[in-house]
C-alpha cells in the first residue's frame, strides 16, 4: 500500500531560515548526513518525455503528475539514487533504487533496453520501460545546498534548501563540473515541512509564526523555464 506524504513549501529569506532554524534546533533532531555544518549538497537530474509531460503538469497545476530524476548527495555520484516522486491531489509518494554511473550513461545514450534487461530492480525497469515508449530523456540538473531537522517517531522532515541552481551540461552530471545558473534573487530559499498525517502544534507553530505563504514551489519547473529564458 502506497503512503502519501503531506509537503507545504514556503520561500523565505535568509533570516527566516535562521529564525526558523534556531527553534527547531530545540525540539527535533539534525538530520544526521548533515556533517560538521549541518548541509550537504544534492545533485539531481530530472528527465521528461518529448511532450515535456511533467514541465507542463506543473504549469497546469495538475493534482495527479510524476516525475523521475537521478540523485546524488556531496560529491558521491558512487551513490547514485533513481526516485520517481508521484504527487496525487497535494500529497508525495516516493520510491527509490539504486543506479550505477554506467547504467545512468547507458541510458543517456539509447540503450535503455540494454539496462532493461540487466537489472532485477523493478523501478529501474519501469523507468528504463518509460525511456524507450516515452522517449524520456534528460531536461535539468537542479543543484542545491539542504539542512535538514527530523522527528523519527512521527516520520517528520523539515528541508531549507538554498543556493538552488539549474543546469544543462547533462555530460558532467555525475562529476559536478558544470555551470550553475541561479534560479532565485540573491537571499531566497526554500522551506519544506513533510510529515504523513498530523504536523504536531509545536512544530506547526514555528513555521505559521512568521506568515509565510505556502507556495507550489516546483525545482524543476522553475530549472526548465530559466533555461528556456536563456535559449538553452
Amino acid at each position: 500500500m502506497k503512503v502519501y506524504r503531506n509537503e507545504w513549501k514556503y520561500c523565505c529569506g535568509l533570516n527566516e531560515l535562521k529564525v526558523i532554524g534556531n527553534r527547531l534546533d530545540a525540539v527535533m533532531d539534525r538530520d544526521e548526513y548533515g556533517g560538521p555544518e549541518g548541509r550537504y549538497r544534492i545533485h539531481s537530474l530530472y528527465f521528461d518525455d518529448y511532450k515535456d509531460t511533467c514541465a507542463q503538469a506543473n504549469d497546469l497545476g495538475l493534482s495527479e503528475r510524476v516525475k523521475y530524476r537521478v540523485r546524488y548527495y556531496n560529491d558521491r555520484s558512487d551513490r547514485m539514487r533513481l526516485e520517481r516522486k508521484e504527487k496525487s491531489d497535494g500529497r508525495c509518494h516516493k520510491e527509490s533504487c539504486p543506479i550505477t554511473a554506467g547504467q545512468l550513461a547507458m541510458i543517456m545514450e539509447g540503450r535503455a533496453g540494454e539496462v532493461f534487461w540487466q537489472t532485477e530492480e523493478a523501478l529501474l525497469r519501469r523507468f528504463c520501460a518509460r525511456c524507450m515508449t516515452g522517449l524520456l530523456a534528460p531536461r535539468a540538473v537542479i543543484d542545491f545546498e539542504r539542512s535538514a531537522y527530523v522527528e523519527k517517531i512521527t516520520n517528520i522532515r523539515i528541508t531549507m534548501d538554498q543556493n538552488i541552481s539549474v543546469a544543462d551540461d547533462f555530460g558532467h552530471f555525475a562529476d559536478g563540473a558544470y555551470l550553475r545558473y541561479p534560479l532565485q534573487d540573491a537571499g531566497q530559499h526554500v522551506l519544506e515541512v513533510k510529515f504523513d498525517y498530523i504536523l504536531p502544534s509545536y512544530i506547526k507553530h514555528i513555521v505559521t509564526d512568521h506568515h509565510l505563504i505556502q507556495s507550489s514551489f516546483s525545482k524543476y519547473s522553475l530549472g526548465r523555464k530559466k533555461l528556456q529564458a536563456m535559449g538553452r
